[in-house]
């Protein structure tokens, strides 16, 4: 019988190590070779295949397996390590290019929330719970911009608001300490006028901007977290993005949320579409485009 922690309690990790629970045992790169050809993944290289293995984790591998098998959990014949390490290889370089345009839509975002909210309410507005929806929990909500403030107290231009100004921080400097995902939740918390403002910046309505902006917020901690983009299924589905039911909950839709999304200066053709363009050219013989939901003519629509 397994032994689960307790949800309802601090896990202690120390204690984990009296409990009664099998683990399995520690593997050399050579026995995780074995394991894969006993599963029947062919390896053409097998110096080469322990010597990837000693600098990237089987389990963090093991997710680009799934696309590879079949139903009994073996490979599909004729499957090789190779093979699937160019995918690893692909999907590496391929958060590379989503993490980069993620960026500017960030901070894009970040200063549009702020323009709207302190425009409207000042530069402390925010601080007042009567500006925000009525799911808003506004405890919360201040709690953690204390527990990001005491995170980031190293920093300069905390000090100084710290020092010079009792701790008071304008928004627009407090949103520079937001994540991703605290942005996505300050928009879904604002009352719907000025929801209805900032969408009007992106020509969307403001229900499909809380959906994508939800959507979003994990993508990126994918990709911070260097976690797999192929052949994933997404848990959210963007909002009036029209795509093939098959696509929904893949890759493609995201991409076209963040075309949509994108500010203007950002160089889209150069810095993503010519190099998807590239990079699918390079690795076509590897890779399945409806792993990622791309239609055979994506090129055209962004």
């Amino acid at each position: 019988m397994s032994i689960m922690p307790n949800l309802d309690k601090p896990f202690n990790l120390s204690a984990s190590v009296q409990a009664p629970v099998n683990v399995k045992p520690n593997k050399s790169h050579r026995q995780q070779m074995q394991v894969l050809q006993e599963h029947g993944c062919l390896v053409l290289d097998e110096k080469l295949c322990t010597e990837r293995l000693a600098n990237l984790n089987y389990y963090r591998l093991s997710p680009y397996f799934q696309a590879f098998k079949r139903a009994d959990g073996k490979f599909r014949p004729g499957v090789t390590f190779e093979q699937i390490y160019q995918v690893y290889e692909f999907d590496r370089l391929l958060r590379q290019i989503i993490y980069g345009v993620l960026e500017p839509i960030e901070i894009s975002l970040r200063t549009k929330l702020a323009y709207c909210h302190t425009s409207k309410y000042g530069p402390l507005g925010y601080l007042q719970a009567q500006h925000f929806n009525l799911q808003h929990q506004h405890a919360q909500f201040l709690q953690s911009l204390q527990n990001q403030v005491h995170l980031n107290a190293k920093l300069l231009f905390v000090q100084h608001h710290l020092d010079k100004y009792g701790g008071k921080f304008p928004l627009w400097v407090m949103t520079e300490l937001f994540s991703f995902g605290m942005l996505s939740r300050f928009y879904c918390d604002l009352l719907t006028c000025d929801q209805k403002t900032i969408a009007a910046a992106y020509h969307v309505q403001y229900r499909q901007l809380a959906s994508w902006l939800v959507c979003l917020t994990q993508l990126r901690n994918i990709c911070a977290h260097f976690n797999r983009l192929y052949y994933r299924t997404f848990s959210a589905v963007p909002a009036g993005i029209n795509v093939a039911p098959a696509a929904e909950r893949r890759l493609w839709p995201l991409l076209k949320v963040l075309r949509q999304l994108c500010p203007p200066e950002f160089l889209w053709e150069k810095e993503v579409k010519e190099r998807l363009l590239l990079l699918l050219s390079d690795y076509k013989d590897a890779i399945d485009l409806a792993h990622l939901g791309f239609p055979a003519d994506w090129a055209d629509e962004i």
